[in-house]
């Protein structure tokens, strides 16, 4: 279950991976411990990394801040950090990505934003992939581009943290409604668990800084939850069975999908005060 651990960060067990099911996108990581690296409450810098890098290799950074590793910007920035939000865009749906990283964070599926002294930046994870199945591994750059002032933007995307929580409930009503009547559970074993889960609401696996909120952890669990959804019950037609149902699920999965990014916006969006 998700507790404070005895390095003050909430904490889970397993090993677990940024690119397995149900897992925190490593952007939303990211912007999590930076902005905890910011409100001084958690100054390890190896706590940062192992939370966000989990069991891939050490992470680089690539582009207009030049080569180096994360670790080494990480720092850089510790105490720095003005504005940060990890956005979760796809084709038809960049809305609060800027305009010089949406092409390249829209591949990706995410991003980071973050604004220091020097400027502000998008930061974008390139992941290959290597080893077998049963040893997986992950090489991850994040590609850094130059970008303008986006925080106006980005909080007009995703919202607040309420409209968030308003919006993830009636996605799982659309999600549960829509797998329900077109019994997803039926044709996929792993589905039927996932919904399981999500009706759950037991404790994700995720290492947190303990700064950030109760509110903001509930509501990536769900959104995160939801999207794992998606993904399984967009996997092939299961039990729909002709193309009007198809359709049907196909809408409101969307509708699910595009709360659940936006909600990962807003449990991560911080501007410090001023």
């Amino acid at each position: 279950m998700v507790s404070h651990s005895p390095e003050g960060s909430h904490s889970a067990s397993g090993p677990g991976s940024a690119s397995s099911a149900g897992a925190l996108p490593r952007s939303a990581l990211l912007a999590l411990w930076l902005r905890a690296a910011r409100l001084a409450d958690d100054d390890g810098l190896a706590r940062l990394l192992r939370a966000v890098q989990r069991d891939d290799e050490p992470h680089v950074v690539s582009g207009e801040l030049g080569d180096l590793r994360l670790e080494d910007l990480a720092g850089a920035w510790a105490g720095d950090v003005r504005e940060v939000v990890a956005l979760a865009p796809v084709p038809g749906d960049v809305a609060g990505v800027p305009p010089e990283a949406a092409a390249r964070a829209t591949d990706a599926g995410e991003c980071v934003v973050v604004t220091t002294s020097s400027g502000s930046w998008a930061l974008v994870p390139e992941v290959m992939e290597f080893g077998s199945d049963l040893e997986p591994g992950h090489l991850v750059t994040w590609h850094v581009t130059s970008v303008g002032p986006w925080s106006t933007r980005a909080l007009g995307a995703v919202g607040s943290l309420a409209e968030a929580e308003r919006d993830l409930r009636t996605a799982l009503l659309l999600a549960t409604r829509a797998l329900d009547e077109l019994d997803v559970a039926r044709w996929r074993d792993d589905a039927a668990g996932a919904i399981a889960d999500l009706r759950s609401g037991g404790a994700p696996a995720w290492q947190l800084p303990a700064s950030v909120p109760p509110r903001a952890v509930q509501v990536l669990t769900q959104a995160v939850r939801l999207r794992a959804i998606v993904v399984l019950a967009t996997a092939d037609d299961g039990g729909s069975v002709n193309l009007w149902q198809a359709d049907q699920r196909s809408t409101a999965l969307r509708e699910v999908d595009r709360a659940s990014r936006h909600a990962v916006g807003a449990a991560t969006l911080w501007i410090a005060p001023s």
